[in-house]
């Protein structure tokens, strides 16, 4: 061990004593990670590992890559900081650059530090242009962790500090594998979406500010809607006076691979476009884009983010937009999430552990159950399953109310190889487990 760094033992020991008890860890050995390089991240003593979980969906162009990194050491040497109340050049070309990358109608934009900080600025953009205060969210969503952010999310392990933000009411997600409505697609009708007209008329005063949703729930488990939901849950939005709103903090930046904002994929156009992690590839940075219609209800009043628009963040926020178009990394990720979806299909077959996959792009989900026919989830399981991957050089996310969902979102760089690496590491994995816990 390099004699530089603090031990693992010394590092948890001043976290117990100087962080908040709050602050999580993954592994029941925690690694201590001291490099990263594009897809990949080196533990103290050396060792790879291949992140396929983006550092939690954050990485998106890869760990310190060169052309980034270099854009941002040079503007950290000429101006580190400087806020919105002066003018500068970065703030405007990224800008006028998401404007490009959006939906037509989406302009005017605003910089915050993170998603959760984002989805609150949506939230009062929404509620200035409709002059309502009620919202429409989703069941299994994840929001953020700040008070409306938390009052949007839809799942009780990340709900807590009571008492909410009045007025949010969560609907049924579009969760196919577990259809709250007891039916399956599509003979359902796409009853989920339908059914926000009730919860309208008999849950809320009849007019709201609007919609907020994932296009894919991400720390939901990776739930998919089918393809006509948005459409007919936009309608239903709009008649009581709504605004909707795309999440994509996680789907968005060619996330998905097909669409550079994850809501394309389903032809319809939100109002609001909220954003962050894979946006700044590490650095903290989030935002949205409205419609100027929406952006004009908030002229004359004051609002105002201490370090949203940072120079730093801006030129490094503009370099990862750059180097997806660069290096063409929506064309990879097309590619190579089509193969990976195929081959956890095809593991899907082989291991009765896998109850379902679902995503697209590099926005993947393998929920993992103990019995097919009753669907219990598999959660204990998955835990195994990831320290298994852990000790073969391979980082997976997790995911879902239950805690029972893979979750495979790696940096848009991965190659062929490396997702052959994710798929075979999981064969493997999967095996071990289903032996262990006996699933057969």
């Amino acid at each position: 061990m390099n004699e530089k760094y603090l031990t693992e033992e010394q590092i948890l020991q001043m976290r117990e004593e100087y962080l908040l008890p709050c602050v999580m860890k993954y592994f029941s050995k925690p690694l201590h990670i001291v490099r990263g390089e594009m897809q990949y991240v080196y533990d103290v003593d050396g060792k790879r590992y291949l992140d396929a979980f983006s550092a939690v969906v954050t990485i998106s162009v890869g760990y310190c890559h060169p052309d980034v990194i270099k854009k941002t050491i040079e503007q950290n040497q000429k101006l580190q900081h400087i806020t919105t109340l002066y003018l500068t050049e970065s703030v405007v070309k990224y800008a006028k650059k998401l404007h490009k990358k959006a939906p037509p109608s989406l302009k005017r934009c605003f910089f915050t530090n993170s998603g959760t900080e984002a989805n609150e600025m949506a939230a009062m953009l929404a509620k200035n242009y409709t002059k309502s205060q009620e919202f429409i969210a989703l069941q299994h969503s994840f929001h953020g962790r700040t008070l409306m952010s938390m009052s949007f999310t839809g799942q009780s392990i990340w709900r807590h500090s009571l008492p909410y933000v009045f007025g949010v009411t969560q609907a049924p997600a579009a969760y196919c594998y577990r259809c709250p409505f007891k039916t399956t697609y599509p003979r359902c009708g796409c009853a989920c979406a339908e059914y926000i007209e009730d919860i309208i008329k008999y849950n809320t005063s009849g007019r709201i500010a609007g919609f907020i949703h994932e296009p894919i729930h991400g720390f939901g488990g990776v739930i998919e809607p089918p393809k006509e939901y948005f459409k007919i849950a936009y309608d239903i939005i709009k008649k009581y006076g709504g605004i909707n709103i795309s999440d994509e903090v996680q789907t968005g930046f060619g996330r998905t691979g097909r669409k550079f904002f994850g809501i394309e994929n389903w032809g319809v156009v939100p109002d609001i476009i909220t954003m962050a992690k894979g946006m700044g590839n590490g650095i903290p940075i989030g935002g949205v884009i409205a419609s100027d219609e929406v952006a004009e209800a908030i002229r004359g009043k004051i609002h105002f983010s201490t370090y949203g628009g940072n120079p730093v963040s801006m030129v490094q926020g503009l370099e990862v937009i750059n180097v997806i178009e660069r290096y063409k990394y929506q064309e990879n990720i097309e590619r190579l999430g089509k193969f990976l979806k195929s081959q956890f299909k095809r593991l899907m077959d082989k291991h009765p552990i896998i109850g379902d996959v679902r995503g697209f792009g590099f926005m993947l989900g393998i929920e993992l159950v103990k019995n097919r026919k009753t669907k219990e989830p598999a959660a204990e399981e998955l835990l195994f399953v990831m320290e298994l991957c852990k000790d073969r050089g391979l980082f997976i996310g997790k995911g879902a109310m239950a805690g029972n969902v893979i979750r495979i979102k790696p940096p848009f760089c991965i190659t062929k190889q490396d997702a052959e690496f994710i798929v075979n590491t999981l064969d493997e994995t999967l095996k071990i487990a289903e032996k262990k816990y006996n699933i057969k």
